[in-house]
């Protein structure tokens, strides 16, 4: 991937084409991973969800829902997987589609590690970087809402098979015909809680300085980068978030470094959680895009609270390559078409139909028509 050049950053547009992905992509649009919970138990990925997709294949590029790579990474009810046949066969349906409509899609890989369950695991608590539980908060289970439990410290084994899961997850990706993957380590999972000092208090290789906190990510970026080329490869962080009890103090130190990192790795893109709407852990100034493009020089995707003109003007100074959006495409799949003609927008308060079910507020919102404008 290639950044814009800096002398034209103040005349990038949000439509502007870009190279990324190993193709040119039609705008600067991104629709945001949103876990909608619509694979059903056996998470394979379906027609339905592949309307989704294809209703929404108006943006440069799709990130899809957090997809769990393996059974012990499950932690929600009704997410899809990328660990079986069948499952990779379901994502082949569904990439199609949005190649058709000249989208490119990435497959998000996910691991939930303490965010899980043991309702989720026949009995067996789940793993995370040590026994320390997510606290002030809930979790639904297949067995209704619990309180999230005191999971299991991962062994060195744990870490060496869950980083085979993610190449494997990688290789089926490719196999479902998608154009890259983006590696989850953001919002509290698995890799978060290794990067994370108050959810890892290991004394090994994995835990204390901010070399050990990174290892376990940076091998699971290795391994994918033995699958994909570096330009087809993403990662997730978020830097300034307080989902499932993330923040420590050193926060800006650990995503630096990470950052730094990803950059010796040539990874091709950084999907940065910069804004606040999900939560914010205040242990600090907010980490910025700007902090991010002083130590990496790969492309950025900025997300989370972005309008229109809060979008255009992060593309415009250069501070991002892509904007992701999540609610706002939720109910306005032809969001970018919207943005580009100043359409109106449906409003996207209402949850209540979010996750779960069926049609019913997933494929049901309709696109602006062009006949409804004033000509």
């Amino acid at each position: 991937m290639s950044k814009p050049d800096s002398h034209s950053s103040t005349h990038t547009s949000l439509f502007q084409p870009i190279h990324a992905l190993g193709g040119e992509l039609k705008n600067r649009c991104v629709l945001a991973p949103l876990t909608r919970a619509r694979a059903g138990e056996s998470r394979v990925p379906n027609e339905l969800m592949g309307t989704y997709y294809e209703q929404r294949a108006h943006a440069g590029f799709l990130i899809s829902e957090a997809t769990v790579i393996s059974e012990e990474a499950i932690g929600w009810v009704d997410s899809p997987g990328i660990y079986t046949d069948e499952m990779t066969e379901g994502w082949q349906q569904i990439t199609r589609r949005v190649h058709e409509k000249g989208s490119k899609m990435v497959l998000q890989l996910w691991h939930c590690g303490r965010a899980s369950h043991s309702d989720f695991h026949d009995g067996k608590r789940p793993f995370s970087a040590s026994e320390v539980k997510i606290d002030g908060d809930h979790i639904h289970t297949p067995k209704g809402k619990k309180d999230y439990e005191i999971p299991r410290a991962m062994e060195i084994s744990d870490i060496k098979r869950t980083v085979e899961d993610y190449k494997q997850a990688a290789l089926r990706a490719k196999q479902a015909n998608f154009d890259g993957v983006e590696i989850h380590a953001a919002n509290g999972y698995l890799l978060n809680q290794f990067l994370d000092g108050r959810s890892n208090q290991r004394t090994d290789d994995y835990g204390g300085t901010l070399e050990n906190r990174f290892r376990f990510l940076g091998e699971v970026v290795d391994a994918v980068l033995s699958v994909w080329e570096p330009e087809n490869v993403g990662v997730r962080l978020s830097p300034n978030g307080a989902f499932n009890d993330m923040g420590c103090d050193d926060y800006r130190q650990i995503f630096t470094y990470t950052a730094t990192q990803l950059n010796m790795r040539k990874v091709g893109y950084l999907h940065v959680m910069d804004g606040l709407g999900f939560g914010f852990h205040e242990r600090g100034e907010p980490m910025t895009l700007d902090e991010f493009r002083q130590h990496y020089d790969g492309l950025i995707v900025g997300n989370c609270g972005y309008t229109k003109e809060t979008a255009e003007a992060a593309v415009a100074q250069n501070l991002a390559d892509f904007i992701a959006f999540g609610r706002p495409f939720i109910t306005n799949p032809d969001l970018p078409e919207r943005f580009k003609h100043n359409w109106p927008l449906a409003p996207f308060d209402d949850m209540s139909h979010w996750y779960g079910g069926g049609a019913e507020g997933y494929t049901d919102y309709p696109e602006y028509q062009e006949s409804h404008t004033n000509k």
